[in-house]
């Protein structure tokens, strides 16, 4: 995995996904395959050389969100690998970009829209003086599968 900063609330719960992920399909979680980095192409590019110079590189790698996956694809380009045929590339974010890359990212889809109509609503309704019941507010993510994943090679 490529996490981003420690000290960022959202990128914490990621990486708590991620361990959840791992202990759920039954597998010892390893600290050293995770990396912490920017959130931006340059630094998910970095950590990914930094996973793919492992002499027991990654088959996959889950990136904190789309522009550090879209920095994955150019490590693997630059270490001669084909994503997905050498790595499954994954983000979170679902940016319009995710899309158009080639090939097309899969990636976690976060309801962006329902988010922002959410957070106006109640910002609203703080400027008018109500109260508000719920503190917090969960809205379900879902992942869009695209071609930058695949088995593992043999």
């Amino acid at each position: 995995m490529i996490a981003g900063p420690e000290q960022v609330l959202c990128c914490r719960a990621w990486l708590d996904g991620y361990r959840s992920a791992i202990d759920a399909a039954g597998l010892a979680a390893q600290v050293d395959l995770v990396v912490h980095a920017g959130l931006n192409r340059e630094d998910g590019e970095a950590a990914a050389q930094e996973l793919l110079r492992r002499p027991d590189r990654p088959t996959a790698v889950f990136a904190c969100n789309d522009l550090q996956a879209l920095g994955v694809y150019r490590a693997a380009r630059k270490a001669g690998l084909r994503v997905p045929t050498d790595l499954s590339v994954v983000g979170f974010d679902d940016l319009p970009v995710a899309d158009l890359v080639d090939p097309p990212l899969t990636t976690v889809h976060q309801p962006l829209i329902e988010m922002a109509a959410t957070a106006t609503e109640l910002a609203l309704a703080l400027a008018r003086g109500e109260r508000i019941r719920q503190v917090g507010l969960e809205l379900a993510t879902t992942l869009t599968v695209r071609q930058s994943t695949a088995p593992p090679a043999p």
